[in-house]
């Protein structure tokens, strides 16, 4: 479902090529949502945590790419949530754990979850991850600060302008007259809450081109959810006419 808010969404404006990958912005993640640390181990390479994790909203990725005129040179991109406009973990959700707050974002509410994990296989972005009681977690857009007037936590930590809050389409227009060759996300799933400026094509920082909810998702969330839900109701209302009828199930050997 699209969001009705696209006058008051926000978004994060990701610049690589400013990032100096300090990962100050995971240090500001954690400390705000109280997140655990992760036991790693050294795998032969910089980036740590090496992925996304329940206890990890978002991450830095490093990218090596060497070249004739600059051998050691090295792109750094956050890796987070991507706010999807079309977003198929919200489609496909059964339990409405996963919701659109007003500013845009794609929330999670860890009560409503049933652990299901459908919004797994829905993310072309391999983002959603579940914690220890199966539970699921992701960045969240820092909502509760956003909704407050305040920046989120990685965007108010990052100490170079990497990460910039604000409007979406004021940050869009921003980087289009700095002159970036791509705005990954400008119009992908029908406009990103996370948005990449790239001087370069999307594949060299380690993204997918036109990325797409698995067409099954659609399929869910047009034919099979609507009928589940009806469905569902079916069996509750004939509960409740039951027992207000015949009363509550009674083993034949119960006293009464």
């Amino acid at each position: 479902m699209a969001n009705d808010n696209s006058n008051n969404r926000k978004a994060i404006l990701v610049t690589p090529e400013l990032c100096i990958g300090c990962r100050a912005c995971q240090v500001a993640c954690k400390s705000w949502n109280q997140l655990p640390g992760i036991k790693t181990k050294n795998t032969g390479s910089y980036q740590n945590p090496p992925d996304l994790a329940s206890a990890a909203y978002n991450i830095i990725r490093y990218n090596e790419v060497p070249s004739q005129e600059n051998p050691v040179r090295w792109l750094f991109v956050s890796r987070r949530c991507m706010h999807c406009d079309d977003a198929g973990c919200m489609k496909i959700c059964p339990s409405g754990a996963l919701y659109r707050t007003a500013e845009g974002a794609v929330a999670f509410d860890r009560d409503k979850c049933i652990g299901c994990k459908l919004c797994v296989n829905a993310c072309p972005f391999d983002v959603p991850r579940y914690d220890a009681d199966g539970k699921v977690t992701k960045c969240h857009l820092c909502f509760d600060r956003i909704a407050a007037g305040m920046n989120p936590a990685c965007v108010k930590t990052c100490p170079t302008g990497a990460l910039k809050f604000g409007d979406r389409e004021e940050l869009i227009g921003a980087a289009k007259k700095e002159g970036f060759a791509t705005i990954y996300g400008e119009q992908d799933l029908g406009g990103l809450g996370s948005v990449y400026a790239f001087k370069e094509e999307p594949k060299l920082y380690g993204m997918i081109e036109n990325p797409a909810i698995p067409s099954s998702v659609n399929f869910w969330h047009t034919y099979l959810k609507p009928l589940s839900v009806i469905g569902l109701g079916g069996v509750v209302a004939a509960a409740a006419i039951h027992y207000l009828a015949i009363g509550p199930h009674k083993d034949n050997n119960e006293e009464v």
